[in-house]
């Protein structure tokens, strides 16, 4: 009668009986291979030249053969309880580039938990696995794990985990750890302490050493991450806890999840902040990263029609705020000159007091930057000299606000307000008219215009549901103007750092979120962008099967460095005839088709004649619509 196996137990392998069974295994395999090359009559004993190295042979150039002398096989390994905890914070993917450091975690996510809930979502760089990540948190809602492989990984996760921080976005990362290396090659794969690698632009990092913490401390790093100010938070996992049998089962609990309330602004100040806003002459809303969410884009705009108030987006925007075609979409015109500005999520006022100061105006701040740590990296804004500063989300603080306007406006607001608005809007259609008149400067010029490549895009695209899962790449402003930013998921964002590279894959991590919803996903990157880590997250388009058309604005040049040195060169009183070094991407010029192909992406390009662009999106979209990814490269107008 065969004893029961304990599951708790473990079980040692005989290793003169493997390591017999594995010599016969490989003889059998190099008898096949000898057959088959054509070597039947080659000396006994030589080594047919074709035959391939077998597992054991790679093993033993690089690591010990497995199993080792006292190898076991492991019942109920601590990643498995690692996973159970993931799966309590509703992570739906997962970026993976594998490493050793984590293969504990990689295993469980696999055969403990299914691959479901969350999904591995195979990237081919930890860069871009970090920038996935960020643009489907920024789309979806929610963050999105990623997994990197000791110093090495993280390192090159870095410049992805810096956006996101800039940005403000929560990503969920996790960095294997090998404090025991088994072998030279690991050793510099390990630190002393690897969350100082990145932790001047991390909002928390931790090292858990038992389990018996470990989902205490990931509840803590999620919660947060998501806590305004947001942002990535890490976890640095030793490969061993990953391993290690749990102790007993049992008695291992996963802690259950609890989101806190985010901050809301002080009763006195919103009062305060109410009472300037409803004597205020000319208002004007100014936002930042504010509309996270639907309730955040639906505040915004009732706080807008409320005081018939302009609401300026600014330029170069990570948030996408308020509707584009909107009425009071702008500064208020060239005549406006506010009063009350109100800042909301705007981590620097600045230049908000600067313009009303001198003319006796006020300004309002409602901000969650206020609660912000402070880190090396200083991208938290200046320190400005606002008359009410509310430490507090912004979105969470609008609803009293709100409600606080309605109470104190007097009975002709609403009059007094209306014809407020309506000179308002005289003067945004004004504006809008002379962007529209400018827009059909080149139209039929080649290389592309910007406003053709994106009214030819907008004309095409009129009645799905899209968005624009990609930054600014100096497309943004025709995007606002030529394109109906009527709901908050029309557009992704920017990265928030002012890095490149963060577009490319950051638009098939947007693309994913969308993908649940049904929705058209459209990028539209810049040349050098695509270059960083971009042509591999074509992959991972190709291969997850993540619908997404990628425009490559292609203007084969890091075209704002062209001009800043063809500027620094006519202030040094110098030519302007060889600024070209160092900045275009020419001679060869790339083939950004062919490298998508190669990827297994449907793709055409370059496409220069503007009259051959309405038919290629049209082909591509096509595409984009049955489920599957594609990229164009237009060949464009510097800007």
């Amino acid at each position: 009668m065969t004893k029961p196996v304990d599951d708790t137990a473990t079980t040692a392998v005989d290793r003169r009986s493997f390591m017999k069974g594995a010599a016969a295994g490989a003889a059998s395999a190099a008898s096949a291979l000898v057959s088959h090359s054509g070597n039947a009559h080659q000396a006994p004993g030589a080594r047919p030249s074709v035959a391939r190295p077998t597992e054991a042979d790679g093993r033993a150039d690089f690591v010990p053969p497995e199993p080792r002398i006292g190898a076991q096989f492991v019942r109920n390994p601590g990643s498995d309880y690692m996973v159970d905890v993931f799966k309590a914070l509703d992570f739906d993917y997962v970026a993976v580039n594998p490493g050793s450091a984590f293969e504990g975690i990689h295993e469980s996510l696999i055969n403990h938990g299914g691959n479901r809930k969350p999904e591995i979502l195979t990237v081919l760089h930890e860069e871009a696995g970090a920038a996935m990540a960020h643009g489907y948190a920024k789309a979806a809602g929610k963050p999105m794990m990623t997994l990197m492989h000791g110093t090495v990984g993280l390192l090159h996760a870095s410049m992805g985990l810096f956006q996101a921080w800039c940005d403000r976005v929560p990503i969920f990362a996790i960095v294997g750890h090998n404090r025991n290396p088994t072998s030279p090659v690991n050793r510099p794969h390990s630190a002393q302490d690897m969350g100082s690698l990145v932790r001047d632009f991390m909002k928390m990092d931790d090292e858990p050493t038992e389990l018996s913490v470990f989902g205490n401390i990931a509840m803590r790093a999620y919660t947060l991450g998501r806590t305004p100010p947001m942002g990535p938070t890490l976890l640095v996992v030793d490969s061993e806890l990953q391993e290690a049998p749990i102790p007993d089962p049992g008695r291992l609990s996963v802690p259950r999840f609890s989101m806190p309330s985010l901050p809301q602004g002080d009763s006195a100040a919103v009062r305060e902040a109410a009472r300037l806003l409803v004597t205020a002459e000319r208002p004007l809303i100014r936002p930042g990263k504010l509309a996270r969410t639907p309730a955040g884009w639906d505040l915004l705009v009732e706080l807008a029609e409320l005081l018939q108030a302009p609401v300026d987006v600014g330029n170069y925007a990570s948030w996408q705020d308020f509707p584009s075609w909107h009425a009071l979409y702008g500064s208020g015109g060239p005549g406006y000159r506010p009063d009350v500005i109100i800042g909301l999520e705007l981590n620097d006022m600045t230049a908000s007091v600067r313009a009303v100061r001198a003319a006796g105006g006020t300004t309002i701040s409602i901000c969650s930057e206020y609660l912000s740590q402070g880190h090396n990296v200083h991208d938290f804004g200046n320190y400005s000299e606002v008359d009410v500063a509310m430490a507090a989300d912004g979105e969470a603080t609008l609803p009293a606000l709100i409600e606080e306007i309605k109470r104190q406006s007097a009975d002709n607001a609403t009059r007094v307000r209306t014809a407020r608005g309506r000179v308002i809007a005289t003067a945004h259609k004004a504006i809008r008219e002379r962007e529209l008149d400018a827009a059909r400067y080149g139209w039929n010029s080649s290389p592309i215009s910007v406003p053709r490549m994106v009214a030819e895009l907008g004309w095409q695209i009129q009645t799905d549901d899209w968005a624009i899962v990609s930054g600014h790449q100096f497309t943004g402003t025709w995007q606002r103007r030529l394109l109906n930013h009527d709901r908050f998921y029309r557009y992704n964002g920017d990265c928030g750092g002012f890095g490149v590279g963060y577009d490319t894959p950051a638009s098939v991590g947007g693309a994913l979120a969308h993908k649940a919803h049904g929705r058209l996903s459209i990028g539209i990157v810049g040349d050098g962008d695509f270059h960083f880590v971009g042509p591999g997250a074509l992959w991972t388009a190709a291969h997850h099967k993540i619908p997404l058309l990628l425009i490559i604005h292609n203007n084969r040049a890091y075209h704002a460095e062209v001009m800043l040195v063809q500027r620094t060169a006519a202030r040094r009183g110098r030519g302007n005839d060889q600024v070209d070094i160092g900045n275009v991407i020419r001679d060869p010029a790339p083939d950004y088709a062919k490298i998508a192909q190669g990827y297994g992406v449907y793709a055409e390009g370059p496409i220069s004649d503007p009259d051959a662009l309405a038919p290629a999106l049209e082909r591509a979209l096509a595409r984009v619509r049955a489920g599957e990814p594609a990229l164009l490269d237009v060949i464009s107008q510097p800007r």
